[in-house]
């Protein structure tokens, strides 16, 4: 199952501005695919005037897989495999990356690539199993050796496959979060998202409770129930997809002291799936944006009709989910839960995000207008993931290595320990 981030949100990378360079030699890359992120190396060599490559696929045992044709010109990169129908289209945007988009069988992915790997980053805290339903949910917790703050803090991930660090592109958001308030005495928990350490443990049935909700009920309850965390204060802090259901997960709990919600939509996913890419069209007016922005205002409009069923096959719907899943986010409406919701709130905006825009926060604020205990901050030039940047908003700034700006780590302390 496909939940991104993106639904999270899946974000199609391409250049406004390129310029030709060299591209041979070993690129690294992360294919944003159904129910987890796979890494890509394409291995590309230049022999006289004809580029051959092979492509390896780490994560599934797959080395030196043969590439059908490779050409690179005018700073565009292509390369097929045609016996698995493969293609790749992508621009080399400076001497150390490329985005682009990946095809396979008639789906669309995001596929970008660095030249230089990855390199795992070194992480405070211990490693912390919970089990939820049928599974062991895989996490990271920080206690703070001084803890006589007494708080706790859980994080909801984004849509789709999504590690504990929230790690997307060169962004750790939750990972940033997490250490920055143990450092003030503030203790927390953060865990592979289902969809990222069990996939197989969702299934065409499944609904937005089943890939979210749940586990962070059964997560609460745990640490209510552990003698050394009873007398804690619980807040539960989610991030565009987590903050929109954040005022579902905090009424289906009394356990729940305070929610934060980090660019969270207010409005149905389907609406923001059209604006995203409309936006992305219209900062790079290609075919291939084209084409996809088409499809999708044709599977929201069908989605949002009379014809749409727990019979529809996942194929007619957004990236490609099923039926139950659709239902379960057409059925949601954040806005009357927070409604609902007796906690104290904090709402928490970029305002150079084009993902979940100002929009949904003063829609949120709107609906909180009277209640006292809700408090709204918004931040001139942070993006959706809280990175500070300048200029139009983009994605590929998403390829810059940022940390989540300090104001709002100093602010969501602030609210956490007020009484």
């Amino acid at each position: 199952m496909n939940l991104n981030k993106f639904v999270y949100f899946f974000i199609v990378l391409f250049s406004i501005s390129t310029y030709a360079q060299e591209i041979a030699g070993k690129w690294y890359g992360i294919l944003k695919v159904p129910s987890r992120d796979l890494s890509i190396v394409i291995n590309i060599n230049k022999i006289e005037n004809e580029y051959k490559s092979t492509l390896d696929s780490p994560d599934q045992n797959s080395k030196s897989i043969t590439v059908t044709n490779t050409s690179f010109e005018n700073s565009i990169l292509k390369f097929e495999i045609s016996n698995i129908k493969i293609e790749y289209q992508g621009t080399l945007q400076n001497d150390n990356t490329i985005t682009g988009i990946f095809k396979q069988s008639g789906k669309t992915f995001i596929l970008n690539f660095l030249r230089e790997e990855p390199k795992k980053q070194k992480s405070l805290g211990q490693y912390l199993n919970i089990k939820s339903m049928d599974i062991d949910l895989k996490g990271t917790i920080l206690i703070p050796e001084n803890d006589k703050i007494k708080k706790l803090v859980v994080f909801v991930n984004g849509s789709g496959s999504s590690d504990r660090d929230e790690f997307v592109f060169a962004y750790r958001p939750f990972k940033d979060i997490a250490e920055s308030l143990y450092a003030k005495q503030i203790a927390s928990y953060r865990f592979d998202k289902r969809t990222f350490s069990n996939p197989k443990s969702l299934n065409d049935k499944s609904t937005i409770d089943d890939e979210t909700t749940n586990d962070i009920i059964n997560v609460v309850n745990y640490f209510k129930k552990d003698s050394l965390f009873s007398d804690y204060e619980i807040i539960i802090l989610g991030h565009s997809f987590g903050a929109n259901i954040m005022p579902k997960i905090s009424n289906k709990s009394d356990r729940i002291n305070k929610i934060i919600l980090l660019a969270g939509n207010a409005r149905p996913l389907t609406n923001l799936l059209v604006e995203q890419y409309e936006y992305l069209y219209k900062l790079t007016p290609t075919q291939e944006l084209k084409d996809i922005l088409q499809k999708t205002k044709e599977q929201v409009i069908f989605l949002n009709s009379k014809s749409f069923n727990l019979n529809t096959p996942k194929e007619k719907l957004p990236f490609n989910l099923s039926s139950y899943y659709w239902k379960s986010v057409l059925e949601y409406n954040p806005i009357k839960e927070i409604q609902k919701v007796k906690v104290p709130i904090l709402i928490l905006q970029g305002e150079r995000d084009y993902q979940v825009t100002i929009k949904d926060f003063e829609l949120w604020k709107n609906a909180l207008k009277n209640n006292k205990n809700a408090t709204f901050i918004k931040y001139p030039k942070l993006n959706h993931f809280f990175v500070s940047g300048e200029g139009l908003p983009n994605p590929n700034e998403y390829n810059t290595k940022g940390n989540v700006d300090l104001k709002v780590i100093e602010d969501i302390f602030n609210f956490i320990i007020k009484t």
